[in-house]
């Protein structure tokens, strides 16, 4: 059990100074860039996805928030809103970065979630514009919910970002830990053999994890992933269907709850299929 509590500090001791600098930089996207990067995909319309798409994977927390409140507003589309929910990024990115993933797979990752958000999100938009049930609006105003589902954005950047790290930080120790415990008692096996044993289940019981509305979620299945637990399609599958505080914000704000369970819904099969597809690249 020490050599357990030993291992698992020292990796989150290696990965501490990369978090700190990657959510610095968020930090100061959020402040510096921020509301710029939320406003330019309010004014494209029809090209929603692709500019959803790529903003989506930027490491910037509160953005599938923001989105979901541009939907609710009714200023963005569908498939805006589904194109950046499939490729919100969130914890996976520094994760990765600090646990020395080779960075052409970084790459590989992030190109198949923005790709494929882009994707899904012009079907989408095309699917709905066909039934003449499209849901572009001119005109609106949505605030920034950044400061309200995350962080206070108008603090000092470093203690901001200094207090998102040790946030995450614990949430991966405690993740760790119960990952090099399984492992310790030779219950990873088990748990290779769960998402492993039947083909396409892996990836529908990962997908589930993802939609937990929580960094959580991003955090177990990328350390899942690092750990060679799951495969690169299951993790796909979970990063996709997880849209980090999106889907809370979605339900809070949107009223129409049927259609939050149909959005979900959506997310879910985009992200579960996204996910079996990517497998033909590994």
């Amino acid at each position: 059990m020490l050599d357990v509590i030993l291992d698992t500090l020292l990796d989150c001791l290696k990965m501490l100074p990369i978090l700190y600098l990657a959510y610095l930089l968020m930090e100061y996207l959020e402040q510096k860039a921020g509301q710029k990067l939320n406003n330019a995909v309010a004014r494209v319309g029809y090209a929603g996805p692709a500019v959803g798409g790529l903003l989506g994977a930027i490491p910037q927390c509160g953005f599938s928030g923001a989105i979901a409140g541009f939907y609710a507003a009714r200023i963005v589309t569908l498939g805006t809103l589904i194109a950046v929910f499939l490729s919100t990024s969130d914890e996976m990115l520094p994760i990765l970065l600090s646990s020395n993933i080779p960075l052409p797979t970084i790459l590989k990752i992030l190109g198949i979630k923005v790709l494929g958000g882009m994707v899904a999100g012009f079907a989408i938009d095309i699917i709905m514009r066909l039934c003449k049930r499209g849901n572009y609006v001119t005109s609106g105003h949505i605030h920034d919910f950044c400061e309200q589902e995350h962080c206070d954005c108008h603090e000092n950047i470093f203690l901001s970002a200094l207090k998102h790290t040790v946030k995450v930080i614990v949430l991966i120790f405690i993740v760790s830990f119960v990952l090099n415990l399984i492992f310790f008692l030779g219950g990873d096996e088990w748990l290779r053999n769960i998402v492993t044993s039947t083909p396409v289940l892996g990836e529908i019981t990962v997908g589930l994890v993802g939609l937990i509305p929580n960094c959580s979620a991003s955090v177990l299945i990328t350390n899942l992933f690092v750990e060679n637990v799951i495969t690169p399609s299951m993790m796909i599958a979970g990063l996709m269907t997880n849209a980090g505080v999106g889907l809370l914000v979605l339900y809070r704000l949107n009223k129409n709850v049927k259609k939050n369970l149909l959005i979900t819904l959506i997310l879910y099969v985009s992200g579960v299929l996204l996910g079996l597809l990517s497998g033909l690249f590994w």
